[in-house]
């Protein structure tokens, strides 16, 4: 019964508070977060962004890959192992070009058809846009 009455009194309190404060709180200008002049404003942005870099990371895998194997395979002297080995680096880093190749071509194909710019990304930089 206590706890009735402390409940129906506190809200007639906070009710009759929001009543004559209303108009006051309503008069209160909006708060404008202005948007940020540089980097990346939107998550389509930063997908394409994280695209770019991880195609670009896998190129220069593959080719560092190619060369090692390329080296192993010189370096093998005729050891059946070794030559093994760096010819199946050699395949893997072929075929991990193939696969970066057509991610790209896909890329390009959603770009075209659907109009998404996947590729439009630009590296952020310190000097003022002038």
């Amino acid at each position: 019964m206590k706890i009735k009455k402390i409940v129906s009194s506190t809200t007639l309190a906070v009710g009759s508070w929001l009543l004559a404060a209303g108009p006051a709180l309503a008069q209160v200008e909006h708060i404008v977060i202005d948007e940020p002049s540089e980097g990346i404003k939107d998550f389509g942005d930063l997908l394409s962004a994280g695209i770019q870099l991880a195609l670009i990371i896998a190129a220069i895998l593959t080719f560092a890959f190619l060369v090692w194997g390329g080296i192993e395979w010189i370096a093998s002297g005729g050891n059946k192992e070794k030559y093994e080995a760096a010819r199946s680096r050699i395949t893997a880093a072929l075929v991990g070009l193939a696969i970066v190749a057509a991610a790209w071509a896909l890329m390009k194909l959603i770009e075209h058809f659907f109009g998404v710019s996947v590729f439009d990304f630009r590296v952020p930089s310190a000097a003022p846009n002038r």
